[in-house]
């Protein structure tokens, strides 16, 4: 569970929107820290090949159905999530990447 603003977000119910777009293959929904809000929901999204869906058109279609408080605050397009050994969406390393690029970037 992601704590943003005294909100709780579900990542599995990010997920499940961002796998309803016809262009994502799959998501993995973290939550990195923030000075303002205790966490911000971020994702990595596996996007099917010749995608043209923008990070930007997929926090759009989120809002059509997730309340504010539980939109990705950014999302990163990858042709592949990483994976553990048992082949399971490896959230740790995502949260990893994601939290260096965003912080850094």
């Amino acid at each position: 569970m992601i704590v943003s603003g005294g909100e709780n977000v579900y990542p599995a119910e990010v997920e499940a929107v961002l796998r309803q777009h016809p262009q994502v293959v799959e998501a993995c929904v973290v939550g990195i820290p923030d000075a303002e809000w205790g966490q911000r929901v971020v994702a990595m999204v596996q996007i099917t090949p010749k995608a043209t869906v923008s990070a930007a058109d997929l926090i759009t279609f989120c809002r059509d159905h997730l309340a504010g408080y539980k939109l990705p605050r950014q999302i990163e397009l990858v042709d592949e999530l990483p994976l553990t050994a048992s082949g399971k969406i490896g959230r740790k390393q995502v949260a990893d990447v994601l939290q260096n690029k965003l912080t850094d970037g």
